[in-house]
């Protein structure tokens, strides 16, 4: 599996932003779909992951109630929509598959990274 993130950019606190993974193969939809992020002089951190059939999804405290995660199977993309954005936010956001769950998952496959920078 390939993956290709894209959606990142520049917005305000407060504002939203939608985050697309793009994934090639035909074996996307047996994976699990992940987000991540690693902010500046940080560790990469866990944000949401969503069932191979979209039927569950669990979320970082941090973002919950703020991002949801979706998928479409017949289109093999994976959504992030992210709300509310707060400047510690700011960080390059990865996708990623996996056959596992949540943040301790093994996650197979990246994708290369999209900027999300949230100014104050």
């Amino acid at each position: 599996v390939q993956l290709q993130a894209s959606g990142g950019g520049l917005v305000q606190t407060g504002g939203s932003l939608r985050l697309s993974c793009a994934a090639s193969g035909s074996t996307f939809s047996n994976y699990n779909m992940g987000w991540f992020r690693q902010a500046p002089g940080k560790e990469r951190e866990f944000v949401a992951v969503i069932h191979w059939r979209g039927i569950s999804t669990y979320y970082a405290d941090s973002v919950k109630g703020r991002f949801t995660i979706s998928r479409d199977n017949a289109k093999n993309t994976v959504h992030l929509q992210m709300n509310s954005l707060k400047p510690e936010d700011t960080a390059v956001y990865y996708c990623a598959a996996t056959r596992g769950w949540g943040p301790t998952g093994r996650y197979d496959y990246w994708g290369q990274g999209t900027q999300v920078t949230v100014s104050s």
